[in-house]
């Protein structure tokens, strides 16, 4: 068990009136009072503590700035009707996180250590949950190696640190549809590397791409394996659609797709759901034959940050457009997000433990 030291300021910070009203909040922008740090170095971790929230004091030539030695998690937290605070799949997260950790060569740390370190964190700063509906607090633990060296190397000493955002939906228009752009010219990782650890790099390496979609009216990115024949993952989420038999189907995780705790999730759903979901290989030429035909109805991403983003129209790299479906929200990925969401709030019964109590 860690023996956190407690460095607390007495006033909340600019932003805590904020998460008072009914105003939008944005996705990831506010900041809590405190974070927690801990420190690595002579093969082990030392100094856990909460302290106010605050730049990091890193040189010029940590490894973490200049090599992407580093990675990171995110987890949400929700106050239910009765008071009572919850993490959401907790366990699943901080074990992705060691999973990140171990594929990124920098230490891993405890399970239990990392969920008393959040769950301490969250409740120095219980005052700060969202009163908005649909809002929650977003957890972002990470973590880099802070040597000042500028050996290709994995570094020998390291940061942990753990901050809270209070955050609305992380796309403005709600449940509204996007627009994807489905690209051969551009990979977000290649196969065989470390396409599934949740790290910085795999995340930067989609933004040049991520521009020109918005140039040409998309969103996001749907990127294909290295080949360019199969579907893989959008940027920020995993993928499905859904076809005219009202099966959810999602492509099967390999070495170059983060394994969504999202999608994860649903794979476990499929009773509570009432529709088959089932992952497989999808060919993308198959893919924009299925959406021409009508055999695809409905598609969208997954990941904890949006939970579930319909996608409504794809745009391929000669900039043509295809509709999904009747080019609207459909009832599939709106029941998806009601029984997540749902579940998230406590309004609809958790399998077991899925929620963990803060």
């Amino acid at each position: 068990m860690l023996k956190i030291n407690y460095q607390l300021k007495k006033e909340h910070n600019k932003d805590f009136e904020k998460v008072r009203g009914n105003k939008p909040l944005g996705f990831g922008v506010l900041r809590t009072d405190h974070m927690f740090m801990m420190n690595y170095s002579n093969s082990k971790w030392y100094d856990p503590r909460i302290i106010p929230y605050q730049d990091i004091k890193v040189a010029p030539g940590a490894i973490g700035l200049n090599y992407s030695q580093t990675i990171f998690e995110g987890i949400k937290a929700f106050k239910h009707k009765d008071g009572k605070k919850y993490l959401f799949r907790a366990d699943e997260h901080v074990n992705r996180f060691n999973h990140s950790a171990e594929i990124m060569c920098t230490p891993s740390i405890p399970v239990n250590d990392q969920l008393q370190a959040i769950k301490s964190l969250i409740k120095v700063e219980e005052a700060w949950f969202p009163e908005q509906s649909g809002a929650s607090i977003y957890v972002r633990p990470l973590l880099f190696s802070n040597e000042d060296c500028l050996g290709v190397r994995p570094g020998n000493s390291f940061i942990y640190c753990i901050f809270l955002s209070p955050s609305g939906e992380y796309y403005s228009q709600g449940l509204n549809g996007i627009s994807l752009l489905t690209t051969k010219k551009f990979q977000r990782v290649l196969s065989w590397g470390i396409g599934t650890a949740k790290t910085g790099v795999n995340y930067g390496s989609s933004l040049y791409i991520l521009q020109k979609a918005k140039s040409l009216g998309a969103q996001q990115v749907l990127f294909l394996d290295k080949n360019g024949e199969y579907l893989e993952e959008a940027g920020t989420m995993n993928h499905f659609y859904v076809n005219n038999k009202n099966e959810i189907i999602i492509p099967k995780f390999n070495s170059s797709i983060l394994r969504s705790i999202t999608s994860l999730s649903f794979l476990d759903l499929t009773k509570k759901l009432g529709y088959k979901i089932r992952q497989k290989n999808i060919l993308f030429a198959d893919f924009i034959k299925d959406l021409k035909n009508g055999y695809i109805t409905e598609a969208g991403g997954l990941g904890t940050a949006a939970v579930v983003t319909p996608v409504v129209e794809y745009i391929l790299d000669n900039g043509k457009k295809i509709k999904v479906g009747n080019g609207q929200v459909g009832p599939v990925a709106k029941k998806m997000y009601s029984l997540f969401t749902g579940i998230q709030s406590g309004e609809i019964k958790s399998p077991k433990g899925w929620l963990l109590k803060v």
